[in-house]
């Protein structure tokens, strides 16, 4: 960190409330709070609260994400421990280990926003488990081979996926043979692989309802619409579908050019809900 940084983050902590807001963060830890509850929690307008948490922000100390419909905010624990490590690196001659206590700021535990290393497990869910989540599964397992592990399922599986789809993906060489609609209940026994990230399809402006896997993964939503209920003719289906196909591919190649050595758990799930937004792809 350089001294400007740090100049920017001490400035933002020299008001009580701001002090208030990060001690109430650092103890929710990476899991984070809705701006609803902090304000309830400190007792401070929406407004002036907003001003407060884009202080930090842009101070590098905290971080936040769109869950759903709400705003969560969290501490950046890396951009505080950068900061730490600048106002306590000189110490006792270049050697803060020799500092007692301060040495123990710089180990330990970081609430689970260590950075991420690849390889990853992903579940990709929509309702029927026949369309959108089979072609995510499929493209990632192509796109990120070696990097990642895709699977899919849906919160009320359909028989079988779409056939079209399933042709499609077969037509671009897609492995298909092992794809099939399962319930999202698979992936929450004890013998299911831990996900790393979980990845609703939904549209949920369409009524739909996509399960919640909580704090178990870094989650995101990417809603789109979903291909059994396409209407016209064969050449309107097969458009729709191609359109489909070529949005969750970009979508994915960028997921997985993702620099996850240098992303932080909320750093990454910011990362995953910018992709999801079809104003930025």
């Amino acid at each position: 960190m350089e001294s400007k940084q740090a100049a920017s983050a001490l400035g933002a902590l020299a008001q009580e409330t701001r002090l208030d807001l990060l001690r109430l963060l650092i103890g929710q830890g990476a899991s984070g709070l809705a701006a609803g509850k902090i304000a309830t929690a400190l007792n401070v307008p929406p407004s002036t609260l907003s001003f407060h948490l884009n202080a930090l922000e842009n101070a590098g100390l905290t971080i936040a994400t769109r869950q759903g419909r709400q705003i969560v905010h969290a501490v950046r624990i890396a951009g505080l421990r950068e900061l730490l490590t600048f106002l306590t690196e000189a110490c006792c001659g270049d050697r803060p280990e020799l500092c007692g206590d301060l040495g123990r700021l710089f180990t330990g535990p970081e609430w689970g926003e260590k950075t991420m290393v690849p390889a990853f497990n992903v579940l990709f869910l929509c309702t029927r488990n026949s369309a959108r989540s089979i072609m995510a599964e499929a493209i990632l397992n192509k796109v990120g081979r070696g990097k990642f592990r895709a699977y899919s399922a849906g919160s009320d599986p359909a028989g079988q996926p779409l056939p079209e789809v399933i042709e499609r993906l077969a037509g671009l060489d897609y492995e298909v043979d092992g794809l099939h609609c399962k319930s999202w209940d698979v992936f929450t026994g004890d013998e299911a692989p831990a996900m790393d990230f979980v990845v609703a399809l939904c549209d949920t402006l369409d009524g739909q309802t996509c399960p919640d896997f909580g704090n178990k993964a870094v989650t995101g939503s990417w809603p789109l619409p979903d291909p059994a209920k396409f209407e016209g003719d064969a050449s309107q289906r097969s458009l729709l579908l191609n359109e489909l196909y070529a949005g969750l591919k970009r979508r994915l190649e960028i997921f997985a050019s993702l620099p996850f050595a240098s992303l932080d758990r909320m750093a990454a799930r910011a990362r995953l809900d910018e992709i999801g937004d079809p104003v930025r792809v």
